[in-house]
């Protein structure tokens, strides 16, 4: 593997020695002080370049008064300085070999301000070198939690298990403020949806990260970036709503923040009541029968969820956060399943049973967090120590009936308890050293401890008398330590960069079964995973900016131990899951070019070849037809071809919208139930959102999605999509926000599916509470000194301060 990018390191390190190779532009600091010589945090700088006043560029200054530009050697600027309660500064400069940086200083101003009125645009997407940057405010009025606004990000696919995707037939790794939340699909859906949405500063897409994250992403990486306070000022925004299917979600949440300078906070409460239907309706095809089920799931939880955060900059440009996250979920989930089996001749019925399974349960969700951060320089050099703790326990009660209706049988009742609880450590400690020739080094160290402890306890009912059910009970314990180190450097030069990058990562996992069958098993490898990044600008034309970029990773999926555990766990009569010990990781290789127009992603075409490929099958029990067995297993290499292309109208004027369009080809080779196996389907996914300001105070929303052909794992789905839509208006000088939404407008996101493999022939359709209708309103209160954002639903936003 290494050796197939050897040439391209040989080109990167050349590059990286040509440390004195002179550049057309620079990286240059302006600090901005007040009076006492203090930072002034959150002022807006205007750089102009005065031979071409067309070349302007804006930055916002950070918690130590500096902000960055990239800007031309000899060559003079003119600068602009603007920050609510401060006189606005006009000054020159000039650029030069000697000097990187200046400073400016403003002078209060005394006089009591009626109000000030800036206009910016932002963008819905925009591509930041290796990483696309989502702007969630757009779509944050329409939702309730973080999981719908994921939903409706154009780009991003959330199937109905919770999986999200963003490059392929993988799911991606899931991050909050830059920390994976190694959980179950499931899990992680459960935490979004206590998450309000507005407490989302940005969302992160690396569809192919660099070698500073963890190598367990080959589906890509989404990390939600939190709103940590840092705005000046005392402010906060009160949330609520209800939106209605057959059943309805109800919330309530306050969002604070406070910053005077040095020192910042943020606090989140949000409560919530979910409730929701799932239907499915599938048909097996038996010797000279068919297996008919139709399953109806309801799920009423009730949710409550606090966030804080606590910020200071300390003396010897130190910076320090703590942050912690609490939630707590009552779920509850009652399921009916009625199964029939009929003779395929003469359409008889050979068996009828009915299923009623209740659950109700607990999900308790606690992470900590701490971040100590040192500022080497005004370049942007930095060392930073991050250290985390998260529990996940699930306590859950369970009862079950089985109704026995031909032929006539005593009905089996039975009870259950099962309890998952989870403790992951985690220590990271990231060096960047940046300089004044464009080239940045980055090294780091990463471990991460986890323990998991799985209780499951089934006992059958006969009379009076409570049984112990053998078969579907079980104990285990899993431990798995993973150490990482990456080094990587990048080097600009004119209009080329060039990064590249190496992560070694030990692991260690260890399971011990602790009642039936002993499965222990212990895994120790080390993996090496190298990365390299190539960008250019190809040619600007009309103003815009042409660049593209070139990406090559390697990345691993290691099977959880969920995967890997035999236990057998038992469904209903016919159909019961069940891991599989020898399960090996799998590896995949991505390769990628795409093509971004002024920092808006537009095309990329790439492809991803993976080795020993797992994924979830489904094979016929030896001893017994009716009866299936779900598991995971190796099946042999896949390698899928995609391509997305974007296009859209710039934010700022009436009428904004952007469109996406994938597509996915996967082609399986290997082996099932030992015979030769091949998979071959094609699937297209398109997105879109658009957005018309109808005044200067309203604003119509629509978005939605179609996907074609789709595929999940061996499944291949019919055609399905959804549509979102909503009216935002402002009321009481822009501080009271309401907002009407409907998703699934015309209920189409449903779909039918078939599996045909080995000996599995199987097809049925799938349903949902997804139709729902609403209203949001929000409420802005507080005084800032600089309003960053009192639209935050229009692209073309009128920021007001008073």
């Amino acid at each position: 593997m290494i050796k197939l990018f050897q040439p391209l390191y040989f080109v990167i390190i050349f590059a990286l020695i040509q440390s004195n190779v002179m550049g057309q532009s620079n990286s240059f600091a302006i600090k901005i002080v007040d009076q006492q010589n203090k930072a002034v945090i959150g002022a807006t700088v205007k750089v102009q370049l005065k031979a071409d006043s067309t070349k302007q560029f804006y930055q916002i200054t950070d918690t130590l008064g500096l902000s960055k530009f990239n800007l031309l050697t000899r060559q003079k600027y003119r600068v602009k300085v603007s920050s609510i309660g401060f006189i606005t500064f006009f000054g020159d400069f000039e650029v030069n070999n000697k000097i990187n940086k200046v400073s400016f200083v403003l002078n209060e101003d005394t006089k009591m301000l009626g109000g000030v009125t800036v206009t910016a645009k932002k963008q819905l997407i925009r591509q930041e070198e290796d990483k696309t940057i989502v702007d969630p405010e757009p779509l944050a009025a329409s939702s309730t939690n973080a999981y719908e606004l994921l939903e409706k990000i154009p780009g991003i696919f959330v199937d109905n298990d919770g999986n999200i995707y963003i490059n392929g037939s993988s799911p991606s790794s899931i991050y909050i403020n830059g920390r994976e939340q190694k959980m179950s699909a499931s899990d992680v859906a459960t935490i979004l949806k206590s998450l309000p949405p507005n407490s989302i500063e940005k969302i992160e897409l690396m569809r192919t990260s660099s070698a500073k994250y963890d190598a367990a992403s080959s589906g890509g990486v989404v990390n939600i970036v939190l709103k940590k306070g840092l705005k000046i000022g005392r402010t906060g925004t009160i949330n609520a709503g209800v939106n209605q299917g057959k059943f309805g979600n109800q919330f309530l949440g306050i969002n604070l923040q406070n910053s005077d300078g040095d020192k910042s906070s943020y606090l989140n409460i949000n409560i919530n009541h979910r409730n929701y239907f799932e239907q499915i309706e599938t048909s097996r095809k038996l010797n000279n029968a068919l297996l008919t089920q139709k399953s109806y799931n309801t799920t009423p939880n009730y949710g409550s969820y606090i966030g804080y955060g606590l910020g200071r900059t300390l003396p010897k440009k130190l910076e320090l956060n703590v942050d912690g996250r609490l939630s707590l979920n009552k779920n509850k989930s009652n399921n009916s399943n009625i199964n029939n089996i009929i003779n395929s001749n003469s359409i008889l019925p050979i068996a009828n049973n009915q299923n009623f399974v209740e659950n109700e349960g607990y999900n308790y969700n606690l992470s900590q967090g701490i971040v100590l951060k040192k500022n080497l320089d005004s370049l942007g050099s930095n060392l930073t120590f991050d250290a985390s703790y998260n529990y996940l326990s699930k306590p859950t009660d369970q009862s079950f009936i089985t109704d026995f209706i031909l032929p006539k049988l005593q009905s089996q009742v039975g009870s259950g308890f099962f309890e998952n609880n989870r403790h992951l450590v985690e220590t990271k400690l990231d060096f960047t050293k940046k300089y004044s020739n464009k080239i940045t080094i980055e090294a780091g160290y990463k471990s991460t401890f986890q323990l998991f402890n799985s209780s499951t306890d089934f006992y059958n009912l006969n009379g009076n008398v409570k049984m112990i059910n053998l078969i579907r009970s079980n104990k285990y314990k899993y431990v798995d330590a993973i150490h990482a180190a990456y080094l990587q450097g990048s080097k600009t030069f004119g209009s080329y960069i060039l990064k590249a990058g190496i992560r070694g990562e030990n692991t260690n996992m260890a399971g011990k079964q602790l009642s039936g069958k002993d499965t222990s098993f212990n895994i120790h490898r080390t993996d090496f995973f190298p990365y390299l990044f190539f960008s250019r600008k190809v040619i600007k034309i009309a103003g815009f900016e042409l660049r593209a970029f070139l990406i090559a990773k390697r990345s691993i999926t290691r099977p959880a131990y969920e995967y890997l555990n035999p236990a057998v766990k038992y469904l209903d009569q016919y159909l019961y899951e069940t891991g599989n010990p020898s399960l090996r990781p799998q590896f995949t290789n991505t390769y990628e070019a795409n093509i971004s127009v002024d920092d808006r992603p537009i095309f990329a075409i790439g492809c991803n070849y993976t080795q020993d490929i797992f994924t979830n099958v489904v094979y016929q029990d030896p001893s017994n037809k009716a009866v299936s067995i779900r598991t995971y297993d190796n099946l042999g290499k896949n390698k899928e071809t995609y391509f997305r292309a974007l296009g859209a109208i710039p934010p700022g004027g009436k009428y904004f919208f952007v469109v996406s369009v994938q597509y996915n080809l996967n082609d399986y080779v290997g082996k099932y139930e030992n015979s030769p196996f091949t998979f071959k389907r094609g699937s297209w996914t398109i997105f879109t959102f658009h957005q018309l300001k109808l005044d200067q105070r309203s604003t119509f929303q629509m978005g939605g999605f179609i996907r074609t052909k789709g595929q999940q794992q061996f499944y291949e789905l019919g055609n399905f999509g959804s549509t979102f839509a909503s009216i935002n208006r402002y009321f009481l000088d822009k501080k009271l926000l309401v907002t009407l939404n409907a998703n699934d407008l015309f209920y189409t996101n449903q779909n039918t599916f078939t599996l045909k493999q080995g000996n599995i022939d199987a097809f049925g359709k799938r349903n949902a509470d997804t139709r729902r209708f609403g209203v949001n309103i929000r409420y802005n209160f507080g005084r800032k000194k600089r309003e960053d954002g009192n639209n935050p639903f229009n692209m073309d936003m009128e920021k007001s301060g008073n």
